[in-house]
């Protein structure tokens, strides 16, 4: 909520200049195969279209012509607009989409697509943490705090340190910070397999047998117990408006609140009552809206962290009881206090938040009293009122999802189950009533802070599916999330830092970008607005040319724009409520993957079953290919061959031969690359550009030597040495890295007798069947040279054959790689 203009910077080259006439935009993260998938076509001309092509984005092949072509007529900025329709095209890879003579941005189309994105906003929660803030590896705030509008400890010391700053200011709020835990922890008990174990406690890296996100979540339960130190006493609020004094690193703040320059802070009590300790106040009435959210984190953290810290947890489940009794002792709204400008979350209902800490509290107790109240308090607020509205006042309508709702619609009274899923429909009808013909299928409300809303529609839509098995809200679903990736006006991803390579906000309203060039990726922007609110707001300009100025409209707009606070400033509870979605898509990835992978590499296939792919690399010498083949033809398998672009230009006919045959056939780099140090692993010795270019070229040298590609896209890299960089630079090109799996030594095939490693083709034999007997090889990809130096005489591949009945014997079958992977 910080309002500050800074120096002027060069503005990010837009996906397809913005002097262009036509327009395609797509979720540049990409989508699932059985995806509602869908593109916008945008023209400021009277032009239209009729139809479309899919292109491969390795080849430039056209992969499909489609005719599934909604037109929605003009809108907004633009003359023309229309709705692109490829749900079903379901190939895995990377493509683009082409009508006429303009293209979409590139995007990826598979399972995996969104495997690692749930552990992004992580990154950003970690970064906005006070107190100890691991991202800088120093300490902020270590004065906080002071109690004020307390009847009688106003100017007691407090320790108050912990939590996260709030967005790009460093305000602290529990109205969002307890949002925050929940919408975290729900992810965590909905999908926990999606969360990985990175970092420890404090954030730094590591492990500590804890997944990330109940570290974040803890975190934040940490500071709240600090904000609720007694079962009367509920703190509201560290800091306020008064912290708008320039763009600086949280560890160099020196607002002076009256207690000394970068001293104590402000720590509002809650009083129930109006507050504001200078000229403006705020309208609270009550308690429920803040102690609701208290006891809904502690009761949810409670029953999660049990397992990890029990004693922590008795503390948890008791607090919660005591927080929601005192919001049924004060009901009404408990408003952040603002002090020098009139901005504050001007949260107006309070049922939802005593709604979801008693289903909350039933849910942990099995205290029907709760369950009871629940139902009450939801038949107050039977819908979020913002959804089918045309405007809002800032955080008016708060938490913007109820999952209240959600938790009473589980129920086995059915009646009660009945009430809740029609409550969590109407508000969906709602928003698509209210989005009627727009081309995006967006009736959100633009207000501040809009993406916050698009996510939790996305969360109810999700809900409501899970629920009832009902699609008939997935298109809106998906149309929601693609306009967060990119599928907007702008074509502009909403995300900082995701996908990576994507357009997403260079420019944010952070001083960590601003001033010092520090990445903040995760963080999810406020977005779009009314042109009203954003020429309205104070402060509000822009520090550099609007490159987007040919999609803005009198109605709406979006900067990417360090000054402009009101659509490009990230906040903390809007990245924390991603969570849930992206866990969601996270376990789509899971579910359909019993693959191991190592730095994004998948080493090994399904380890239940007897299978093996035998995968044979090549580079300069093809020696073993005619053996190979008559050996594979004998018994009645298909291999999978990784070959470089030097190889199908110098063997042409062995490769159409191979690929003729039945085996798979895929690139291993165009020039046999060292792709990473070998000391080093995490340094990459290559550019992004320049790996995209030998993996496209070794992808044309296969074209060319008269290979077809094949549907499912492997590459085993050069040396079988790679790192994280080059695992995602394949994801973004819709390539899956593969290596061998290690442990029976059958890749020392290529060493000759000069090397201290060399090893006979008799030992590496005797080693697979010594490791088979121990470990089994269920799932291997057993690696084998299709050619080695003529040095090596011992030729590993000679052995082939009799490797393969023993294996057989054993009750194993030999697969190609599309088909164990």
């Amino acid at each position: 909520m910080k309002k500050i203009g800074i120096a002027l910077l060069s503005f990010h080259l837009l996906s397809g200049s913005v002097c262009a006439s036509q327009w395609i935009r797509v979720n540049q993260e990409g989508y699932l195969p059985d995806d509602v998938k869908v593109a916008v076509w945008l023209t400021d001309q009277s032009v239209s279209v009729s139809e479309f092509q899919i292109v491969s984005g390795l080849t430039d092949k056209v992969m499909c012509n489609c005719k599934v072509v909604q037109q929605k007529g003009a809108q907004g900025p633009f003359s023309n607009t229309a709705r692109l329709n490829f749900s079903e095209f379901k190939q895995s890879g990377s493509f683009y989409i082409k009508a006429g003579t303009v293209k979409s941005p590139v995007f990826r189309i598979g399972n995996n697509v969104y495997s690692s994105a749930v552990e992004v906003p992580l990154k950003y929660m970690r970064q906005q943490r006070c107190g100890f803030n691991p991202f800088l590896n120093d300490s902020c705030h270590k004065f906080d705090g002071r109690i004020v509008d307390h009847p009688t400890r106003t100017g007691e010391k407090i320790d108050a340190r912990g939590g996260w700053h709030d967005a790009s200011d460093y305000l602290q709020y529990v109205t969002t910070s307890a949002n925050a835990i929940y919408q975290m922890l729900f992810a965590y008990s909905q999908y926990p397999k999606a969360f990985a174990d990175n970092y420890r406690a404090d954030g730094l890296p590591g492990s500590n047998g804890i997944p990330d996100v109940l570290d974040e979540a803890k975190w934040g339960l940490d500071w709240l117990l600090r904000m609720n130190p007694d079962k009367d006493t509920f703190f509201n609020q560290i800091a306020d408006d008064r912290d708008h004094a320039g763009f600086k690193l949280p560890t160099n703040d020196v607002v002076d609140y009256g207690w000394g320059k970068g001293k104590d802070r402000p720590v509002y009590f809650c009083t129930g009552q109006k507050q504001g300790l200078l000229k403006h106040k705020n309208r609270t009435t009550g308690l429920a809206s803040t102690v609701g959210k208290f006891a809904s984190a502690f009761s949810l953290g409670a029953d999660l962290l049990a397992n990890f810290y029990p004693e922590y947890s008795k503390i948890l489940k008791e607090k919660s009881v005591d927080a929601y009794n005192k919001g049924v002792e004060f009901p009404g709204v408990c408003q952040t206090a603002c002090c020098v400008s009139p901005y504050f979350y001007e949260e107006d209902n309070w049922t939802d938040d005593m709604q979801l800490a008693a289903a909350q509290i039933y849910k942990s107790t099995g205290d029907k009293k709760y369950l009871k109240d629940a139902v009450l308090y939801g038949r107050m607020e039977p819908v979020t009122p913002w959804m089918g509205a045309d405007s809002a006042r800032h955080y008016q309508w708060y938490p913007f999802v109820n999952i209240g709702h959600y938790q009473l619609a589980t129920q086995d009274n059915p009646a009660v189950k009945n009430e809740f899923i029609r409550n969590l429909r109407s508000g969906l009808e709602r928003v698509r009533e209210r989005a009627g013909d727009d081309v995006f299928l967006n009736g959100i409300p633009f207000i501040w802070c809009s993406n916050n809303l698009t996510v939790a529609l996305i969360t109810q839509c999700n809900l409501y599916r899970r629920l009832t098995g009902n699609t008939e809200f997935l298109e809106m679903e998906t149309a929601m999330r693609d306009w967060l990736f990119g599928c907007n006006p702008w074509g502009k991803c909403m995300i900082v830092g995701l996908p990576s390579n994507g357009d997403y906000p260079l420019y944010p309203h952070s001083a960590f970008s601003q001033l010092y060039h520090y990445p903040i990726d995760g963080g999810l922007v406020d977005g779009p607005v009314y042109t009203s609110i954003f020429k309205n707001l104070r402060g509000v300009h822009l520090g550099q040319e609007d490159k987007y100025a040919a999609f803005q409209s009198d109605r709406v707009v979006y900067h990417d724009d360090y000054a402009d606070y009101s659509t490009n400033e990230p906040t903390m509870d809007g990245t924390a409520s991603l969570s849930y979605y992206l866990a969601y898509l996270a376990s789509e990835a899971s579910s359909k993957d019993s693959n191991k992978r190592v730095l994004g590499g998948i080493i090994q296939g399904d380890t239940s079953k007897k299978k093996i792919a035998l995968v044979f690399t090549g580079h300069e010498f093809a020696d073993g290919g005619k053996t190979i083949s008559k050996a594979l033809k004998k018994q009645n398998i298909k291999g999978s061959f990784f070959l470089t672009g030097d190889f199908y230009r110098s063997f042409p006919k062995l490769a159409k031969s191979l690929q003729k045959d039945g085996h798979y056939l895929a690139p291993h780099s165009d020039k046999h690359i060292l792709y990473a140090d070998w000391g080093k692993r995490d340094s990459t010795l290559i550019t992004r550009e320049a790996f995209r270019k030998d993996l496209k070229d070794n992808y044309q040298a296969m074209i060319q030597a008269g290979v077809n590609l094949p549907k499912k896209l492997y590459f085993l890299p050069a040396y079988e040495w790679y790192n994280n960089d080059i695992s995602s630079w394949c994801s973004e090109l819709g390539v899956q890295l593969i290596n061998f799996t290690p442990g029976t030594g059958s890749n020392a095939d290529y060493t000759v007798p000069e090397m201290k490693s060399y090893k006979s083709s008799e030992e590496i034999y005797q080693n697979i069947l010594n490791y088979e007997q121990i470990n089994t090889l269920n799932g291997f990809m057993l690696l084998v040279h299709i050619g080695t130096d003529k040095r090596r005489t011992d030729k590993f591949y000679n052995y082939l054959d009799k490797l393969i009945e023993t294996l057989k014997s054993k009750g194993y079958e030999f697969t190609p790689v599309d088909k164990l992977l």
